[in-house]
């Protein structure tokens, strides 16, 4: 399997002086994700959780909702033509009884990690039905001061990011501001989708009851990914888009932007969001 890390021998100017150093930086392989067999799309990943990146990438495109669907998870062994494991080609195997959709060039999705799902025949055709709509049941409210106070506890959580600097990272948090579980990823969306995949196998959808932080804009597959886990309020340090906001609003999902020290702006399902608290501290 592929290292998180990788060394590369750098040449570094600073005020005029060149020196010869080694770089520590994020590895970056692709990944192809097969269903029962046949290829369904590759992502630009950095390797790790590739099981759980598989599996949180078939809930984000609604083609399991439960772990109970998921036979075996396995490394295609001999997937190159002289038989070698690459680490690189994941099968997902689903369990008898459950449909498997039908996987024609509309599916067939090419994944990076700057731009997620790519190629999609229509807007309408990532607009997925959730299996698990974001509900208040029971209701999640939180205060301004508590979302201020996630960046940094997820910064704090960031062990790769550290020594390189190029990961972005997702983590979930329960609504009273406890870490639940971080992941990163070159790709913002790969990070968002070894959560959801963890949280499947862990029989632990739908994450009705937890917060989404994610480093960077909050993106509409984001949105996407959280409605289709369940997840009610989605934070992002950076901005969305206007497709994001959109989704959030037609979902019921609490979207929340430029998340930075004590500022944020709510875009989408401000009841989740205790104001009057924000107005008593200002």
């Amino acid at each position: 399997m592929g290292r998180v890390t990788e060394r590369r021998r750098t040449i570094r100017i600073r005020d005029g002086a060149v020196t010869t150093r080694p770089d520590t930086l994020v590895a970056e392989e692709p990944l192809e994700i097969r269903l029962n067999g046949k290829p369904l799309a590759i992502t630009m990943r950095t390797p790790g959780d590739d099981f759980a990146l598989a599996a949180g990438f078939l809930v984000s495109e609604g083609v399991i909702g439960e772990g109970s669907e998921v036979q075996s998870i396995a490394y295609c062994a001999g997937a190159t033509a002289d038989g070698v494991n690459t680490y690189n080609v994941v099968d997902v195997r689903l369990a008898p009884g459950v449909e498997v959709p039908d996987i024609t060039l509309e599916r067939n999705v090419y994944t990076t990690s700057s731009c997620g799902l790519c190629g999609k025949a229509s807007l309408d055709a990532v607009r997925t039905t959730t299996r698990h709509p974001v509900a208040d049941t029971p209701p999640v409210r939180v205060e301004p001061a508590l979302l201020s106070a996630l960046p940094d506890r997820l910064r704090e959580a960031q062990r790769v990011f550290d020594r390189t600097g190029g990961l972005h990272a997702a983590a979930l948090f329960s609504p009273e501001g406890e870490l639940m579980d971080i992941r990163e990823d070159v790709g913002r969306h790969n990070a968002v989708d070894k959560l959801v995949g963890r949280a499947l196998t862990d029989d632990r959808l739908p994450l009705s009851q937890s917060i989404l932080l994610v480093s960077g804009r909050a993106s509409f597959e984001l949105v996407q990914k959280a409605v289709m886990a369940g997840i009610p309020m989605l934070a992002a340090v950076s901005a969305p888009s206007s497709l994001a906001v959109d989704l959030a609003a037609e979902s019921g999902l609490t979207l929340v932007g430029f998340l930075r020290g004590s500022s944020m702006n709510v875009y989408a399902g401000d009841h989740r969001i205790l104001l009057e608290a924000a107005v008593g501290q200002g």
